[in-house]
């Protein structure tokens, strides 16, 4: 499933709004010394996701950047749709350096959306930076009857999702808010391992999590002859270069002007991808070196092919740059426009 013109496309825009490439500042004579010191990552979900995988993949790499050299382990953090793992790290995690955390897609339109139930502001976070972008893309079974956003008009969908923060449950009430489909979205599952599960087994039909989840969980899914399902609806700021064209961006869908601008805020979730983020109030000479070494492990070969060995890919992005799209992202979001967003996704009154 690859568009070369495509590709070209969204490596274009990742440029211009991600900076790849960029060069990074050199660490700080003041940053503190990392040896013989073990550096704790937090994954928002269970193991198996891409979350997971790309943690994973920094746990690997990373270390051999930071002068010192130190240890990095994982500690899996699920519970509602990541919004637990991201309340902690704003709140109760060590400002010392040695605790990030691989902050949710989602992030900026939790907070914003969901304000009661997320204790954190994603513009105070500390990204590092990020080795991937992707749009969240709607898969469903085939035997459903769906195999096409169109047919939503007259069929109904079981979705399977983690909870109401979880991209599982925003696009498909998002569809459910634009175009009065009647998708049924059960929660509780574990991430998007959990939700493949269901779907495998019968218990739902679909969800909506970002291509890799699905490409590199399920990739026999997709086979030409007798697929087991099929991509249907994908939101990002740019189509997916692994994605037929066909499939549809769901801003291209919309023609109500109050529906394009909750869109359009919705639709930047993309870009932050897969990446690591320290708490607010570590200092900036430590932020500064950690930057650094994480746009040297984006750099490093050995970084890129063990994500390619493990169905994965690299788009990256600098922490500063991410820095500037989330505030940006924040700041320029209205009132208005989330509230309509909010409606759309979780019904009147929510």
């Amino acid at each position: 499933m690859r568009n070369d013109g495509i590709q070209r496309t969204f490596a274009i825009g990742i440029t211009a709004l991600a900076a790849i490439g960029a060069v990074v500042a050199g660490p700080d004579a003041h940053a503190m010394d990392f040896k013989g010191k073990t550096i704790k990552i937090v994954i928002p979900y269970g193991p198996g996701g891409t979350y997971d995988k790309y943690g994973v993949a920094f746990t690997n790499h990373l270390g051999k950047h930071i002068p010192g050299n130190p240890t990095l382990i994982l500690q899996h953090m699920p519970g509602a749709g990541g919004a637990k793992a991201m309340n902690w790290a704003y709140n109760v995690m060590p400002k010392d350096g040695l605790n990030m955390i691989v902050p949710l897609d989602n992030s900026v339109l939790n907070q914003l959306m969901r304000p009661k139930k997320m204790r954190y502001r994603s513009e105070d976070f500390s990204w590092l930076g990020s080795s991937n972008q992707t749009n969240v893309v709607m898969v469903a079974r085939t035997d459903s009857g769906v195999t096409k956003l169109k047919d939503l008009e007259t069929k109904k969908l079981i979705v399977a999702t983690s909870g109401k923060a979880s991209t599982g449950y925003m696009i498909p009430g998002l569809l459910n808010g634009l175009f009065g489909y009647k998708i049924k979205i059960v929660q509780g599952y574990k991430g998007s391992s959990g939700s493949i599960l269901a779907i495998e087994q019968g218990e739902a039909q679909a969800s909506a999590y970002n291509w890799l989840a699905w490409s590199s969980k399920v990739p026999h899914w997709f086979t030409k002859d007798k697929p087991f399902g099929g991509p249907i609806a994908q939101i990002g700021v740019y189509k997916d270069p692994d994605l037929p064209a066909s499939v549809p961006m769901i801003s291209d869908l919309v023609t109500n002007e109050m529906d394009r601008k909750a869109v359009d805020f919705i639709k930047v979730l993309g870009l932050l991808g897969r990446g690591l983020a320290l708490p607010p109030g570590v200092d900036k000479e430590t932020v500064a070196l950690l930057r650094s070494a994480y746009a040297r492990m984006n750099a490093d070969p050995a970084f890129v092919a063990d994500l390619k060995k493990q169905k994965l890919r690299l788009i990256p992005a600098t922490g500063e740059k991410i820095n500037e799209v989330v505030t940006a992202a924040v700041r320029n979001a209205s009132p208005e426009v989330v509230a309509h967003a909010r409606k759309l996704i979780y019904g009147a009154g929510s």
